[in-house]
């Protein structure tokens, strides 16, 4: 059974630090796990991936101020997120794409943790 449980979600004042992370079990073989964000009145939304290899990539708002990694030994992939912005305010979710290229698309992601809240505001 594949699960995703993320932490670290919290209240943060603008140009703060938090650091969220995504335990991973049941599914050693993934392709790739990605960050997304569901923000209100928005879509759900890409925010960074890792795939297998450790490449990475970033939406534009992530670039600069998010890192995402991976622990194998732990099993977890982390985002670092740093210099936070109100509009960061959002539900964070992680999510595995078991196979195929690294995509940015919610849907071609397979299994998805239950996302931990992110307040950002003064």
């Amino acid at each position: 059974q594949v699960q995703l449980v993320e932490s670290g979600g919290g209240s943060v004042q603008p140009g703060g630090s938090l650091r969220l992370s995504c335990a991973v079990s049941g599914f050693p073989d993934y392709y790739a796990i990605g960050w997304f964000r569901h923000r209100p009145g928005r879509e759900r939304e890409f925010v960074a991936a890792i795939i297998r290899s450790g490449e990475t990539h970033y939406a534009p708002s992530a670039k600069e101020r998010f890192t995402i990694s991976r622990d194998d030994a732990k099993d977890t992939v982390d985002l670092q997120m740093s210099s936070l912005k109100p509009e960061d305010t959002a539900v964070y979710y992680c999510a595995c794409q078991a196979w195929g290229r690294l995509s940015t698309l919610a849907r071609d992601y397979d299994y998805w943790g239950q996302g931990t809240q992110v307040t950002v505001s003064p």
